[in-house]
């Protein structure tokens, strides 16, 4: 019998996982510059720390709403005309944003407009689109997409702390802005517009079927349950308490905002190390005690975070095993989803679970914020954080080690 050939390069999935990777790099950087504005809007349009707090949450709130929707027309439309739309609305948004001057403008174009397209170019939108494109190594693949979200922010953010100490915060948002624009091209070239299809699979729900059954099967399933109530926990305790309060808790505790952009630099390089570990391990390894491994490292590094007070060595500390277990979630997270819930309904899945998360993120902005401005200090939201985060260790190691896995197809245009 003569050798099996080897298996041919998968090149056009690792284009699509470029495109991804720059895609969240321009919508998550877009996202966090929120972070390092929110003390020049309160010294400059005269803006409490709750409102803008509150913006974000919004913001968070409309990345919640459309995540399903975007989720389920990549299943049934595939996703050049997603990415293209979400990005159009980023570029469209920061840009009108760099042009604010009262509170009116802030909620429209980057609560709502720029935030629809960060709901739009997001985890759910990439690793769906990814896992479409593979069979084998799928957890790196998801990972190595996925880190965009973290290693775009590690460069774009300490350059954007510089820009706003010098020239100010406006040509930050243009920048951005025009970021998103240049994709545009690179999306139409290398994404394919015909729609997504799978291995047909009669125990399990497609996108040819009512949106009513999919949500039904997705309903019943206890696994869904168990990624979405933890999922919900991860949007808390990453883009609600971290990304919307870790910049204004470090100048609270006494820090410039250079060593708080520094801080958040060498977090968001550790989120690409954990997210590619992640990632490599979801292929290897037992996937749920790794996602509750997370959960509980992440849940123990905001005990270093409640003590970083005058301790810059600390706050790194916090930063680099905060960052190892922050998007780690995502790549063991879609592997689960692809695998137990089935690619044929991935998008709509990854969607929902989208969806959680941001209206967890969402309660931990608006919380942290409030609290803030009732007591000043955050200890409240950090001890909650601790809680959440064990508990969602603890739902995740209900999941099956092993689901079923269907092989990808895409349809040509």
């Amino acid at each position: 019998m003569s050798p099996e050939p080897p298996a041919r390069p998968n090149v056009t999935g690792w284009l699509i996982v470029m495109v991804c990777f720059l895609g969240l790099s321009i919508s998550f950087s877009a996202r966090s510059i929120l972070g390092l504005t929110m003390p020049l809007w309160e010294s400059e349009l005269g803006w409490s720390r709750s409102f803008i707090s509150t913006g974000g949450a919004l913001t968070l709130l409309t990345m919640a709403f459309i995540a399903p929707v975007t989720g389920n027309l990549v299943d049934r439309f595939g996703p050049r005309r997603v990415l293209l739309a979400g990005l159009a609305a980023i570029a469209a948004g920061m840009g009108l944003a760099s042009m604010t001057s009262s509170q009116w403008q802030f909620i429209l174009l980057y609560c709502i407009l720029a935030g629809a397209g960060f709901g739009i170019v997001a985890m759910h939108v990439a690793s769906t689109t990814i896992a479409l494109h593979f069979t084998e190594n799928r957890g790196i693949a998801t990972g190595i997409g996925g880190a965009g979200s973290t290693s775009g922010q590690l460069l774009v953010i300490p350059i954007l702390a510089l820009v706003l100490t010098t020239v100010g915060w406006r040509l930050s948002y243009v920048t951005l802005a025009v970021l998103a624009l240049a994709l545009m091209p690179v999306v139409m070239i290398f994404v394919k517009s015909g729609r997504i299809a799978t291995a047909n699979a009669r125990s399990i729900a497609g996108p040819a079927d009512p949106l009513g059954q999919r949500l039904g099967f997705l309903l019943r399933s206890p696994v869904f349950h168990a990624l979405f109530w933890s999922y919900v926990v991860c949007g808390f305790t990453t883009s609600g308490v971290i990304e919307t309060h870790m910049l204004p808790y470090a100048a609270a505790c006494g820090f410039p905002p250079l060593d708080g952009a520094k801080a958040y630099g060498v977090l968001s390089a550790f989120n690409l190390v954990g997210m590619l570990g992640a990632g490599y391990l979801s292929d290897r390894v037992h996937r749920p005690t790794l996602l509750a491994t997370i959960y509980i490292v992440r849940g123990l590094s905001f005990l270093l975070l409640m003590q970083i007070v005058g301790d810059l060595q600390l706050l790194f500390t916090f930063a680099v095993m905060f960052g190892l277990a922050d998007y780690a979630t995502v790549p063991v997270t879609a592997s689960l989803v692809a695998s137990h819930m089935g690619l044929r309904i991935m998008g709509l899945t990854m969607g929902l679970l989208t969806a959680g998360h941001q209206a967890g993120g969402a309660l931990g902005a608006f919380l942290g914020g409030v609290l803030y401005d009732m007591f000043a200090r955050y200890d409240w939201v950090w001890g909650a954080s601790i809680a959440l985060a064990l508990s969602a260790g603890l739902m995740v190691l209900t999941i099956p080690g092993r689901g079923r896995d269907l092989r990808p197809a895409l349809a040509a245009a």
